[in-house]
């Protein structure tokens, strides 16, 4: 069978693959090798900079990283084709920049491609380039998407009074704005830890100690090249290293990412239960089915599939995390394939903040049923009471309304105003405790 959307192994390339095509720049076999050009080019114009060789005055700068930024399905697959002789990927991208240095009559200097580097040096400087270009570009803009709907959310629903529910029973009632921003702050919070982990490269030949280029050029300092080039990459360079990174750094992100997406299951969670207990409702789309056989349902789906994709990224990043830090002695290959599937649940990630996005959008606020949760349940305003009470020194308040409402079904208004008008207190005092009531008593009103 040919390889199309229907005949994908992988849902992510099958039938997903229109919602995750633009991680394909990032993470597909055409990104990684394009990445990689991209890093021996400026490896090598950087060598040409810093006067380790002279490039040819007719062979520009901007001439060269055209080779990159034009970088073609043609171009990658001349270089998978010198792979299946070479048997080594990275080897045979520097044969592909040899003949484009050749076409352009760069003469002698195109042996200055990949000097004194192992493949490490390309790839743990190209794989967190195109982690960084991803998560920036897309997964991050993508999330900050939905925040910022949270937050809108929560400004519109901030006056909305809902019966909270703490163990699943009855509690304190709370705002459904205030509900939504709690997510805004988890997922900001997060967002920010992210920030601070800096994406980190390795590059320092072989064993990562410059060997090859210390013994080419020993009084030139190979350390502070290789940082500023690094750095030059917008990428952080580990000083101290084997022949491939340490990937802490990157097992602290996607640890970072296990947690968004834990907070988002959250999240998921809590609408669902919401919209089961009809405190929203679903916009309806023409010519969409709920149920084969149940024609009436308006199934939460978008929130289902994204806790599915969810889970099933985070199972991939705990492994990514737990492994890569693993290496025996200076080097062995068990990174190599475990890098190659960094991009599968980033897109799950993304898929998942795609459904929570279109979620979120069918959302029909049920003020209604809010209401009538509200009416049925008065004993949550006992707590209210007894403070107030607590307040003007009386006789164990608690355990009054203890007595009154604990494990009691239907006690309704009436049952607390004649329980108010049967206190010792001053007039005032229990006009203040019937002004309270479970639609009223939510708590001080926040600033989003």
């Amino acid at each position: 069978m040919e390889l199309n959307a229907l005949t994908a192994v992988s849902p992510i390339d099958g039938r997903y693959r229109s919602q995750v095509a633009p991680l394909a720049a990032y993470f597909s076999e055409f990104g990684l090798i394009k990445y990689r050009v991209q890093v021996e080019v400026e490896y090598f114009l950087f060598l040409a900079e810093h006067k380790i060789f002279e490039l040819p005055a007719h062979v520009k700068p901007a001439k060269l990283r055209q080779i990159y930024q034009e970088f073609t399905e043609e171009d990658a697959l001349w270089i998978k084709k010198t792979e299946r002789t070479t048997n080594h990927d990275v080897k045979a991208v520097e044969y592909f920049l040899k003949e484009k240095l050749a076409a352009l009559n760069a003469g002698e200097s195109v042996e200055w491609i990949h000097f004194g580097l192992t493949s490490q040096d390309i790839n743990n400087t190209a794989i967190p380039l195109l982690w960084k270009d991803a998560v920036e570009q897309q997964y991050l803009p993508a999330l900050q998407n939905l925040i910022i709907q949270l937050r809108k959310m929560a400004k519109e629903w901030k006056d909305i009074t809902i019966l909270a529910r703490t163990h699943g029973q009855p509690a304190s009632p709370t705002q459904l704005g205030k509900e939504f921003m709690v997510f805004v702050e988890r997922l900001e919070g997060q967002v920010k830890l992210l920030s601070h982990i800096p994406y980190a490269a390795k590059f320092g030949g072989a064993t990562g100690n410059f060997n090859a280029h210390h013994v080419a050029f020993p009084k030139k300092d190979w350390v502070k090249f290789g940082n500023k080039f690094v750095s030059h990459l917008g990428l952080e360079r580990m000083q101290f290293t084997t022949q491939i990174e340490h990937y802490d750094n990157i097992a602290a992100q996607f640890d970072a990412l296990k947690r968004i997406n834990t907070i988002l299951i959250d999240f998921c969670r809590d609408i669902w239960t919401y919209i089961s207990m009809e405190y929203f409702k679903q916009k309806v789309k023409e010519g969409e089915i709920g149920s084969s056989a149940m024609p009436h349902k308006v199934n939460p789906i978008d929130f289902e599939n994204a806790e599915g994709n969810l889970g099933i990224a985070n199972a991939l990043y705990e492994h990514l995390s737990a492994k890569l830090p693993i290496s025996r002695l200076q080097r062995d290959l068990t990174d190599s394939t475990v890098l190659r599937n960094i991009g599968v649940p980033m897109a799950h990630g993304y898929l998942a903040l795609r459904s929570i996005e279109k979620g979120i959008g069918k959302l029909l606020l049920n003020k209604n049923k809010m209401d009538e949760d509200l009416e049925h349940n008065w004993a949550v305003v006992a707590e209210a009471i007894q403070t107030v009470l607590r307040r003007e020194n009386y006789p164990k308040p608690y355990e009054a309304l203890k007595d009154l409402t604990r494990g009691k079904a239907g006690i309704n208004k009436e049952d607390i105003h004649t329980f108010v008008d049967g206190l010792k207190v001053s007039a005032a005092v229990k006009k203040e405790l019937k002004a309270i009531t479970p639609h009223n008593y939510a708590g001080v009103d926040f600033e989003y």
